[in-house]
């Protein structure tokens, strides 16, 4: 039993202790509670009222204090932790003899309108069994955390999914990741999937997108099956749901969804969820599913670093066994910054060209193999994108591009940039001055003459200088 302000109190009980402990309410509390939880739905609104506090039952009063159920445990918590004070300061008012609220779950209890017991359920659609195999899509073998390549900005989120494979018990639910297209999200749910049935085989794991979900439920709507849906979904240990955002103004396909989280929570199975946006920025989603969603840790997947997309690259050429040069994977690494797949799908590209060509992948063939992908990535080249993509390039803080610092590895990485600027676009050397913290042209025009010598007598910093700029122009 745990206290509240001294006031509201929680009790899980069984049904036989329920029964053994209650008190018959008289006819005067039965109505006094009927006005309070009418009361509710103007004192909290509509939504919070369909969610939360319709399901409340009340079941008995005994030396000042009014017992009112809930089905599950994490509704039970939730009406705890946000609206009990409230609602115990409202029976008050209707009667100084109400002293404490006490939120106790009762199972089998109704969830809007309809009862839900797994084992009614199984003996009332024998002949209606929705199998899993049929419900979770394939996962993809090649999506592994072995084949996860980290880097800052996914490594909470690969944390995280670490966690949930390796914790004992649930660590946190739900796991929700969200980011761009093609940043990793639907790779990290399938090595989940497969650690966990690698490591416990004998743990249903249902993996499955957000329109799928809508598709099976509208299926089992129309084929008279809803209780085997039901029981389906709430009987799996884990339970991963990717881009979530597809449901958004589905109300229905919402509101089963709402109730199997509930459901698996209050069991404490795992759900792991994906979306392109935070919980909190979904549009669409219903408050309370919103609140749902945000509720265990939410981590973001950060767009790409330049080092992230080379060390993929990297591994990419390994898994294929293909022989591309450094500096092509460089300068795809610098020029294809979109998301992961794009990339990995630029790199297949130009090796399948140069296994059935039987030509050498070289900077000149990876141009003209993908130069309608780089001519969807051309812009208007600026000053500010040519210090990024050199500081990239060399590993460097944007804040090195304008700082006074002398020293050779920041100096001479400003001075190609410099040189780039004066080569590719029409800006004047006091303005290329002004853009590098404030320099004087005559400083600009030192570089450009620097580099250019570099370039005759330094093959490496040729090379440098190649691939940005072929990563700046395509």
């Amino acid at each position: 039993m745990s206290d509240v302000a001294g006031k509201t109190v929680a009790l899980i009980r069984g049904n036989a202790e329920y029964q053994e402990a209650s008190l018959e309410p008289t006819p005067e509390v039965l109505n006094l509670w009927k006005k309070v939880h009418n009361d509710m739905r103007t004192e909290f609104g509509e939504a919070i009222f369909r969610s939360w506090l319709k399901p409340l039952k009340l079941q008995a009063f005994y030396h000042g204090t009014m017992e009112v159920s809930v089905p599950t445990r994490f509704m039970r918590d939730w009406i705890q932790n946000h609206y009990a004070e409230r609602i115990l300061a409202m029976c008050s008012e209707s009667s100084e003899e109400i002293k404490r609220l006490q939120i106790v779950v009762v199972q089998n209890a109704i969830i809007d309108d309809e009862p839900f017991n797994s084992a009614e359920v199984s003996k009332a659609n024998q002949n209606k069994k929705i199998d899993i195999s049929e419900i979770s899509s394939p996962l993809d073998e090649r999506l592994t955390f072995e084949t996860f390549v980290v880097g800052k900005p996914n490594a909470l989120a690969h944390a995280a999914a670490r966690r949930v494979v390796e914790s004992a018990s649930v660590p946190f639910n739900p796991l929700f990741l969200y980011g761009g297209v093609g940043l990793g999200k639907t790779h990290l749910m399938h090595a989940i999937a497969h650690a966990i049935e690698e490591q416990n085989p004998d743990k249903t794991v249902m993996y499955l997108s957000a329109e799928k979900f809508m598709y099976q439920f509208v299926k089992a709507i129309r084929s008279d099956s809803t209780m085997a849906f039901k029981e389906q979904f709430r009987s799996v240990d884990v339970l991963m749901i990717d881009d979530i955002q597809f449901i958004a103004g589905k109300e229905s396909t919402q509101e089963e969804f709402f109730h199997t989280f509930n459901a698996l929570v209050d069991q404490n199975k795992q759900i792991i969820i994906s979306a392109d946006k935070a919980p909190s920025d979904l549009s669409g989603i219903d408050e309370r599913l919103r609140s749902r969603l945000a509720w265990g840790l939410v981590a973001d997947i950060h767009p790409t670093t330049y080092e992230l997309r080379l060390g993929i690259l990297q591994a990419k050429r390994q898994q294929l066994g293909a022989d591309v040069p450094d500096s092509v994977l460089e300068f795809l690494a610098l020029k294809v910054t979109s998301n992961i797949r794009e990339l990995e799908g630029a790199l297949n590209r130009i090796v399948a060209h140069a296994d059935v060509s039987k030509q050498e992948v070289t900077l000149e063939t990876t141009q003209e193999v993908l130069q309608d992908l780089l001519r969807a990535h051309d812009r208007r080249i600026t000053i500010d994108e040519i210090q990024r993509k050199v500081a990239e390039h060399y590993n460097l803080r944007m804040a090195d591009m304008h700082s006074a610092r002398r020293a050779r590895n920041v100096a001479r990485p400003r001075q190609v940039a410099m040189y780039l600027a004066k080569m590719l676009t029409a800006r004047s050397l006091p303005e290329i001055g002004r853009k590098f913290g404030g320099r004087d042209h005559t400083t600009v025009m030192h570089a450009v003459r620097k580099v250019e010598e570099l370039i005759e007598a330094d093959a490496q910093i040729a090379q440098d200088v190649d691939v940005v700029r072929r990563a700046l122009t395509g």
